[in-house]
């Protein structure tokens, strides 16, 4: 805990919580007396805008969530949309984050690495979108529940291949755990477990792929992507960013796909 970032909740009229319970703990920890309120996930249409009149009436606002970072795959995103819509100036209070903490400890990503959060709970739609991050050259951060773990892992090994993986599992907290190993042995290694607790973050390593692929894999890649919502634009230029081809060439495929 920063003291900049204890300061501003002493200071501000009203805290914004994803869990009260939680933060009534750390409030009560460094000695501070400002009103809680609710905001979690189910409930953030609802409570930005009753946050949003708060602040329009002049008040000032916190918001914090648990174990994690305020939009970063926590409650947030919503209302600090709704503050830059209004005018109302927002202040980011960096603090502890599971994604810059792994990234930093991995030796993974000197030239950057691309964050996908929390992949889809569902197998299908899961294995769809490692599917289209398959040739990126960048390593990709996740964050996983310890109950998905081992699912997602398999997916990994069986649609990317046994590549290097940095596990951070309670990063900041007593039972820390900063693992770097393969997907095949870490794997193995949590399913020896008899149970997989806390909070989990991986960095998995870029693809290494660097011979020609064939049309079937492309349109595969421009297909998954256009599940996804990508326009044939953007998912041209990713492909031919990513693998290196001719942006016309992925183009003439991306015809057919998008027509079918």
């Amino acid at each position: 805990m920063t003291i900049r970032a204890a300061r501003v909740l002493a200071e501000v009229d009203l805290i914004a919580a994803e869990d009260t319970r939680h933060t009534r703990k750390l409030l009560s920890h460094l000695g501070i007396a400002t009103p809680l309120q609710s905001y979690y996930r189910g409930q953030e249409a609802k409570q930005g805008q009753r946050l949003l009149a708060e602040l329009e009436n002049g008040k000032s606002i916190a918001l914090v969530s648990d174990a994690g970072t305020p939009a970063i795959s926590d409650p947030g995103t919503r209302l600090v949309l709704l503050c830059h819509q209004h005018g109302i100036q927002v202040i980011p209070l960096p603090g502890p984050s599971a994604v810059t903490t792994l990234v930093s400890g991995s030796g993974l990503a000197d030239e950057g690495y691309a964050f996908l959060g929390f992949l889809p709970s569902k197998a299908g739609q899961r294995r769809k979108v490692l599917q289209s991050h398959l040739y990126d050259v960048l390593p990709f951060v996740l964050y996983e529940s310890p109950r998905r773990i081992l699912a997602t892992l398999t997916d990994i090994l069986d649609i990317m291949g046994d590549r290097k993986i940095c596990l951070g599992r309670e990063l900041t907290k007593i039972y820390e755990e900063l693992v770097l190993t393969t997907v095949s042995e870490l794997k193995g290694e949590l399913a020896t477990r008899s149970a997989v607790k806390g909070e989990i973050v991986m960095i998995v390593d870029g693809s290494k792929i660097t011979a020609a692929v064939g049309e079937d894999d492309v349109a595969e890649l421009l297909t998954a992507f256009r599940q996804q919502g990508l326009s044939m634009k953007d998912a041209v230029r990713k492909i031919s960013n990513d693998l290196g081809g001719k942006r016309s060439e992925v183009y003439k495929i991306g015809l057919t796909v998008w027509k079918d």
